[in-house]
């Protein structure tokens, strides 16, 4: 994967809601790799040997007269990428228990101390949604449980799991580049618990878990929520995120379908993270 070069993708967003995710999973569907939301809209990555140009040509809503959508693009070589993130990432302080930060940044005495490089991966700690799920994670009990971390991205979830006394964590994303991440974090961090498989949903045949954490986009989570809670024990913790407030009427009604019931919502800036039990 270093050796791979990216196409990046600049797409300014008007309004940020509902356009950018549907944008994402319109992109995701084209072939698109991975996503960062921003302040303006999103930008998206694409591996440049998998562009044709006539991709975006299939992308619906930058046609539809409800949504301004601008772009701009440019040619990502890792080492660029990872130049621009020193330059501009700060650690991160959740609940002031724990710290997500760069290598290049000193240790802070946090009672749990997550050292990250994402590269192109999410999964930092800046977004709303990983923001919240680590919140979540520091106020249940994962000791001694077994634990899906399902679109890990950079892993962080599932490293904050294992320091949380997690037994046992699959950590999965369908992205190469995370894949890769998640397994240099996962030693970078020194973490022992953690098992990093590339792929989706049928990876999950014949597996258990007593808890299961997700911070995809809506459109993904509600195709792939049966698979997960499918693997659940009884007795089991569901977190969910990567979604708007707007959209927990559709989450919640998908989980009682299949026999969970909502206990929390932690909130963020419109983004949601939601927690259910069997």
């Amino acid at each position: 994967m270093s050796n791979s070069v990216y196409l990046g993708f600049y797409f300014k967003v008007k309004p940020l809601i509902p356009a950018v995710e549907i944008l994402i999973a319109e992109l995701g569907n084209a072939g698109f790799e991975s996503f960062v939301e921003t302040h303006e809209g999103v930008t998206a990555y694409i591996q440049k040997k998998e562009w044709r140009d006539d991709i975006l040509k299939a992308i619906n809503c930058l046609k539809s007269k409800e949504f301004k959508i601008s772009y701009i693009s440019e040619e990502i070589a890792q080492t660029n990428w990872n130049a621009e993130w020193e330059k501009s990432f700060q650690p991160i302080v959740v609940d002031n228990l724990c710290v997500v930060r760069a290598p290049f940044h000193p240790k802070q005495g946090s009672k749990y101390d997550i050292v990250i490089e994402p590269k192109m991966s999410f999964g930092t700690g800046h977004h709303e949604t990983t923001h919240m799920m680590i919140q979540h994670i520091l106020k249940n009990d994962f000791n001694g449980k077994s634990v899906l971390d399902m679109g890990c991205g950079t892993g962080v979830l599932a490293i904050l799991a294992e320091k949380r006394g997690a037994s046992k964590i699959d950590a999965i994303d369908i992205d190469n580049w995370c894949y890769i991440n998640s397994l240099e974090n996962a030693e970078r961090n020194d973490c022992t618990n953690i098992s990093v498989f590339e792929g989706n949903v049928s990876l999950l045949t014949n597996k258990s878990y007593d808890t299961v954490i997700a911070n995809i986009n809506r459109n993904i989570l509600l195709q792939d929520l049966e698979a997960y809670i499918h693997c659940l024990k009884p007795n089991s913790e569901l977190y969910l995120s990567g979604f708007y407030k707007d959209d927990i009427p559709l989450i919640k009604e998908k989980c009682n379908s299949l026999g969970f019931k909502h206990v929390e919502t932690l909130e963020k800036n419109h983004w949601v993270a939601l927690k259910f039990i069997n």
